[in-house]
């Protein structure tokens, strides 16, 4: 019952996730702000959540909670987006992205870190609950496209008010993280935060990140740069989260432990086949197609990543460690491949950017080759083991 519980949360969630991540690009473009201003306006916003993140993620450990933290950031987001899915200037957006930054984005870290733990507690896979937001997320897209088709983008807020009080009230009946008997000891986060393999790891997890972020940001705008529609825009999410469905159901098989690093590796590899292909593509129908490569790229690597970070973070400080994998993944390489990315669109062209990003992953392939060796533990060792 616990699980079942969780994973329709997840449904939920994930759907009121899309509306903000997917579908916040499109809405600022169509108020008639350019692609440098939405990379600036995005880039801010990630830049303060990066800053606010782990303060969550501490006071969750703190308070040996993730589910009330969890929905006290909720209900600030939900009325925080209400305002900024009706808002048409530039000066009061800045100030609602940033509070978004602050409020929504700790919760996916926290939600992620609610599935781990009890999936872990109940022995199933992750992947068996995570599969579910993936599913919500796919029908969110597809709902959210012809939303907007439909009624334009100024049909985005009842979405995002509709789903955030269902996963408000829903929120209830979630199970909390399994408690850890042990007590939290800033010492042993700090050893974990100093360690070589910590550093590396998350050095390796940045550089891919950034391209994927930038893809996250731009892959709407690309589609509409290449003449295609707001539906099409929906298409593209629709068919990147329908594979992460089937590829998260079976990827406790495919990641095993102590193999993490090799996952990550080749997961780096397709992302930069796939932003060539996207870079190289003349149509909106070949890059929404193009996006079947999620499940490859962005499932492996981001259940290689929470797998092996699980491993070797003390275990009373999960939450603040899933949180700092967030900031590297939705705050630093967001504030990168936002503003970065924003201004390259504006002046270079959707085409080279995506070229640029295929180079980048190119670059985290190597990177991650040529510390897989030093990174990597076998399965059994001591996490503080010397490498």
């Amino acid at each position: 019952m616990t699980v079942n519980v969780l994973r329709i949360y997840n449904i939920v969630y994930f759907s009121l996730f899309a509306i903000f991540l997917s579908f916040l690009p499109v809405y600022l473009s169509s108020i008639g702000l350019s692609k440098t201003e939405i990379g600036l306006l995005i880039g801010l916003g990630g830049f303060v959540g990066m800053v606010a993140q782990p303060m969550w993620g501490m006071l969750s450990d703190r308070l040996r909670t993730v589910k009330k933290v969890l929905l006290l950031l909720l209900l600030l987001s939900v009325i925080v987006g209400t305002v900024l899915f009706q808002s048409q200037q530039l000066l009061p957006l800045y100030g609602l992205v940033v509070l978004m930054y602050v409020f929504f984005m700790p919760t996916d870290p926290l939600m992620e870190s609610l599935n781990v733990q009890v999936a872990q507690r109940q022995g199933v896979a992750f992947g068996s609950i995570r599969m579910f937001g993936a599913l919500g997320y796919a029908a969110a897209s597809m709902i959210v496209g012809y939303a907007g088709e439909a009624g334009g983008t100024s049909s985005y807020v009842y979405l995002f008010v509709g789903y955030g009080a269902l996963a408000l009230l829903l929120g209830f009946l979630l199970p909390d993280a399994p408690v850890s008997a042990k007590v939290t000891r800033q010492g042993d986060l700090k050893a974990f935060l100093k360690a070589r393999k910590t550093l590396l790891f998350f050095t390796l997890i940045l550089i891919i990140s950034i391209p994927h972020r930038m893809n996250d940001i731009f892959i709407g705008l690309y589609v509409e740069y290449l003449g295609g529609s707001t539906v099409q825009v929906g298409y593209s999410w629709t068919v990147m989260t329908a594979v992460e469905v089937l590829f998260f159901a079976i990827s406790g098989r495919l990641i095993k432990p102590g193999r993490e690093m090799a996952v990550i590796t080749f997961a780096a590899g397709c992302y930069a086949i796939r932003f060539l292909l996207s870079g190289l593509a003349s149509t909106p129908g070949a890059v929404v197609w193009l996006q079947i490569m999620q499940g490859v790229s962005f499932v492996l690597f981001y259940g290689a990543a929470i797998q092996f970070l699980y491993r070797i973070i003390p275990e009373e400080w999960k939450a603040t460690g899933q949180t700092l994998l967030a900031v590297l993944f939705f705050g630093i390489s967001g504030v990168v491949g936002s503003t970065a990315g924003g201004w390259l669109f504006d002046h270079i062209g959707g085409e080279k950017v995506y070229l640029l990003m295929s180079a980048l992953a190119f670059i985290g392939v190597l990177f991650s080759v040529a510390v897989r060796r030093s990174i990597e533990e076998k399965p059994g060792s001591e996490t503080e083991a010397k490498i």
